[in-house]
């Protein structure tokens, strides 16, 4: 196996609905603890990159926040 089918396979697991809901509650701790950091000054911006990251992992954001 190489590692192109590993990447694969793991694109393959988070396009399945547990996938997805394991990839949301890592993009959303993520958001929470940047959120937490910047104290509110930077809550737009750390919204856009939640946003994007979900869209690129798991099933397209279908379950955005």
């Amino acid at each position: 196996m190489g590692l192109g089918d590993l990447g694969n396979k793991a694109q393959d697991a988070l396009n399945t609905e547990k996938g997805e809901q394991i990839s949301d509650q890592g993009i959303d701790k993520a958001h929470d603890a940047a959120s937490g950091v910047g104290g509110g000054k930077f809550d737009d911006q750390i919204q856009q990159g939640r946003d994007a990251a979900d869209q690129r992992v798991g099933d397209d954001g279908a379950d955005e926040k």
